[in-house]
């Protein structure tokens, strides 16, 4: 672990990139970002960003170390520090297409930095792209954990834009897949978090823009097919923590009450999925959330993140036992 260049952020975060081959737009990256514990335990935790999003928040790194787990953050394929000039913004045909550096990434973690526990934290897209590869992945018991941060199981519209409309767009977007759809993203919840406007968050527009990338018919389609496969039911055998807002909001304009909902999703779509995720699923729901949890206000982030403590205490932390000799070791 810590191979390859100081990061963005600068030190103690590096960051390597990892090589895909090509697709029909040229060479494709992904990029892991890395942070070590000061006493680690053989734990890592991988986090992996959403749509229109990388991974910048080091308060979220912060929570992670300082309990002993390693973190790593991976930027997607054409998203943040992997997008490339020529490349269409955070563009996929299939959200199979992600598996390669997911696989690599916990070939790296696990093989060679030799954790022996993995945590996957997934947010909002990302939270739907780790729920499927860890199903997936599961005989190869790859995944230990999955915390799910406001996971994109449904789109937020009425149901005759969810189904009909949807699977029109789909087959359009198998014949045209990069055609841009007239669905702008809105452009509230931006405002509410970036700091030159009404929030308190620094990040690169360039890679997360207040207005979005366009929104492209082929990944449209890629997302229906993998929400159709997670709405059919998952056999996730790792403990799950799915955590959202109490709310949602749905205004295209700015209101306070948008600092304290989910202004991307319709909650309730998660919590009526989750329990369709494996057999061990725990729902969280947070007064005051924001779509991205670990961006709320202060005291919001304050119950998140000791409710995902206490979640880790239950299930993914073994307890110590004293030897023989009065040292200490993880009981079996």
């Amino acid at each position: 672990m810590g191979d390859g260049e100081v990061d963005v952020l600068g030190t103690p975060y590096h960051s390597r990139v990892i090589d895909l081959g090509h697709d029909d737009e040229g060479p494709v990256v992904a990029t892991l970002v890395s942070r070590r514990a000061q006493v680690p335990a053989g734990r890592a935790v991988l986090y992996v960003h959403g749509f229109v999003d990388y991974f910048f928040q080091t308060h979220l790194a912060d929570f992670y170390t300082e309990r002993g787990w390693d973190f790593y953050a991976l930027d997607l394929r054409k998203y943040g520090r992997s997008l490339r000039p020529y490349q269409t913004p955070n563009f996929c045909h299939s959200l199979t297409d992600y598996y390669p550096e997911l696989d690599a990434a916990a070939a790296i973690i696990r093989d060679e930095d030799g954790h022996d526990t993995l945590l996957v934290n997934g947010h909002s897209t990302g939270g739907l792209i780790t729920s499927l590869w860890s199903h997936d992945r599961r005989d190869r018991r790859l995944v230990d954990g999955l915390f799910l941060n406001s996971p994109f199981f449904d789109f937020n519209t009425r149901w005759v834009m969810r189904r009909p409309v949807a699977a029109a767009v789909a087959r359009v977007g198998r014949a045209r897949p990069r055609r841009i759809v007239p669905l702008a993203l809105s452009p509230v919840y931006g405002q509410t978090l970036h700091a030159e406007q009404r929030g308190e968050w620094t990040y690169d527009l360039a890679w997360k823009p207040l207005l979005g990338f366009p929104v492209r018919a082929g990944w449209l389609a890629a997302i229906r097919e993998a929400q159709q496969r997670l709405r059919a039911g998952l056999a996730i055998p790792a403990p799950v923590l799915l955590a959202c807002s109490v709310r949602s909001f749905r205004g295209v304009t700015w209101h306070e009450a948008a600092t304290l909902a989910d202004a991307v999703l319709n909650v309730e779509h998660m919590v009526r999925w989750a329990p369709g995720l494996g057999p061990h699923v725990t729902v969280v729901r947070i007064d005051g959330g924001m779509h991205d949890l670990t961006l709320s206000g202060p005291a919001v982030r304050t119950r998140v993140f000791d409710e995902l403590d206490r979640w880790m205490s239950a299930y993914m932390e073994r307890p110590l036992r004293i030897d023989e000799a009065g040292g200490t070791a993880e009981a079996a």
